[in-house]
This record gives C-alpha cells, sequence and structure tokens, in this order.
C-alpha cells in the first residue's frame, strides 16, 4: 500500500516500544530500530525489522519514533553527541510518544526546529497487553502538517483512537492529565477493595460487581486480576507514576487549579515507597508494578492480604 512507502526510524524496545513496533512491522511499514541494548531489538528482524547499530542509521528515515522513559532521554537519542541528529541528515519528522515535562518538550522542538524537523507529541493510553489487544489510544499535538504526515502510522499502534488536539505541547498536557487520574483511580479502587475485603467480600466477587455495572472500565478490568491474585508483573513502575503525579502537580501550581485529591495520592504513594524499604530488596519490590501499593495500604489496615488464585478477565481477551 502506498502510505507503508515512508521508512520509519524506531527508537526504544521497552515494555511500550516493542510491542508499538511490531504492529507497524506487521502492517508492512519498513522499520529500523534502534536500542540501547540491541539484543531486545532482534526479535523483531525475524518479521522485517531491520535492526541498527547507530542512532545516526536512522537520520535518512522519513519519519522517526520514540518512546523512553523521560525527558533528558528524549533529548540524548535526537540531540546528544551520538544521537540521530550527530550526523549531517535530518528526518522530517519526530513524533515523540514518551511521556515528559512541557517544558522539556518545548526544549525539544526548538533545538529540533533548529535542524529542520517537525516534532509531534504523541503519547499514548495503556500497557503493552492493551497494546496487543488493539486497544491503544493516543493524543497528539504539533504542526497540523506534521501530524497528519504520521497519522496512518500512529493510527497503526493506536487504533482505539488518535485525537489531534492542537499545536505545542498541548498532548503533553493531555497525557500528564491522564495519568494523574490513573494514580487516583488505582488508590481509590485499592481503598474500596480492601473495605469491603476486610469486611468479608472477596475481592474477585466484588471486582467483578464493580466491572460489570457503571463504574467499571478498560481500567479497572485490566488491573483486577493483579488485585485478586496479587501479581506485580509490571506494567507501570510506582517512580513512573511519582514523576507523573508530580508533573501534574507542577501544571496545577503554575495554572493556579486546586488538586486536592491528586495531592493526596501522591503522599499515600510517597508512604508506598517508605514501606519498600522494609522489604529484603528495597529496589527489585520498587521495580514492580505500581498496583502492588495494594500491600502498603492494606498493611495501614491492618491487613495481610493472600492471592485468592481466581481466574480474572481482564476485558482485553
Amino acid at each position: 500500500m502506498a502510505q507503508n512507502t515512508q521508512r520509519i526510524g524506531w527508537i526504544g524496545m521497552g515494555r511500550m516500544g516493542y510491542p508499538m513496533a511490531e504492529r507497524l512491522l506487521k502492517a508492512g511499514y519498513d522499520v529500523s530500530i534502534w536500542n540501547r541494548t540491541r539484543s531486545k531489538a532482534e526479535p523483531l528482524a525475524k518479521i522485517g525489522g531491520k535492526v541498527v547499530d547507530k542512532l545516526s542509521d536512522l537520520a535518512g528515515m522519513d519519519v522517526v519514533f520514540s518512546i523512553v522513559a523521560e525527558g533528558k532521554d528524549v533529548e540524548e537519542v535526537y540531540l546528544g553527541k551520538d544521537g540521530v541528529l550527530s550526523g549531517n541528515k535530518t528526518p522530517g519528522v519526530f513524533v515523540d510518544c514518551s511521556t515528559i515535562s512541557v517544558e522539556e518538550s518545548v526544549e525539544i522542538r526548538k533545538r529540533l526546529k533548529e535542524r529542520g524537523a517537525d516534532y509531534v507529541c504523541s503519547p499514548v493510553s495503556g500497557n503493552a497487553k492493551v497494546i496487543k489487544a488493539g486497544k491503544l489510544s493516543s493524543v497528539c499535538s504539533g504542526p497540523e502538517a506534521a501530524f497528519k504526515k504520521a497519522e496512518d502510522m500512529i493510527k497503526v499502534f493506536a487504533p482505539k483512537g488518535v485525537s489531534y488536539v492542537g499545536e505545542g505541547e498541548l498532548a503533553r498536557v493531555c497525557k500528564i492529565a491522564h495519568n494523574v487520574m490513573l494514580g487516583v483511580v488505582i488508590e481509590n479502587l485499592i481503598e474500596i477493595t480492601l473495605l469491603v475485603n476486610k469486611m468479608g467480600v472477596p475481592r474477585h466477587a466484588f471486582l467483578a460487581f464493580l466491572n460489570n455495572g457503571v463504574m467499571g472500565s478498560m481500567f479497572t478490568a485490566y488491573k483486577s486480576p493483579a488485585l485478586v491474585n496479587l501479581d506485580w508483573t509490571t506494567t507501570f513502575t510506582p517512580e513512573l507514576l511519582r514523576k507523573d503525579l508530580d508533573l501534574g502537580l507542577g501544571m496545577a501550581r503554575e495554572m493556579d487549579v486546586p488538586m486536592p485529591i491528586t495531592a493526596a495520592t501522591r503522599e499515600v504513594l510517597q508512604g508506598h515507597f517508605g514501606a519498600a524499604m522494609l522489604q529484603k530488596n528495597p529496589e527489585e519490590y520498587l521495580g514492580k508494578d505500581f498496583s502492588a501499593l495494594m500491600e502498603t495500604m492494606a498493611l495501614a489496615a491492618g491487613m495481610k492480604l493472600t492471592p485468592e488464585n481466581k481466574p480474572v478477565p481482564t476485558g482485553l481477551e
């Protein structure tokens, strides 16, 4: 198909980046991939991915996508001494799917513009399981013409919906607001689940009722197996959630918008970092999923949790 003739560069083979790039390859796109640990990208070579050794090998691509942990990482892979722009060539469009601050994004946009490249922010909503189920969504901002060039590609890994919200960094604002809600919802979901559990209701039964009702959502459904069976396989870490809550609170202070519920959520999450220090390996424990906050909140409630060992649907089947 004609739209698949554009050459794509992809940076980042983490929990999200790998399945997103995989979807582009399966859709027939020409994708060249760089990852700090090359071995994580090599399995995609079996379905046509071109694994490159240097970021500068992506400089000749039409569109370069990235999804990395922090703003400093985006800056490094684009503009660092060994970054994509370390040579003389410049891709026409950069699309970043990471969750970073507005200030960091503004600076990166400015420096890319100086090199003649357009910059589209395209953070996403979901996790690796959501991607595989074809239910990922994205919010985008930047020059509309540049967005149009990348829109069909973005829709491949975000088929649930791609929302263009305007120029500049507005997509960053939307993603930070999204993750603030994620933090508030997981805390409240844990609170009410612990309450009914302590009063005698099995967690799996309560969450089935919730997810079948008007208050259920894709998020509450796919987090339910973790809360029922105490499976803290990582989808998103407490550290990343804390970062996003801080970004949201920072924006709110700047705009004089009170966010008392978010502030309380942030402090409860901070308690999880303190409780982690009581674990045999605090660093390893904090690398687990953010839903492990349930153990800290159970401790505060005087509860000792055990897995219910029940099969629980995720809603993504």
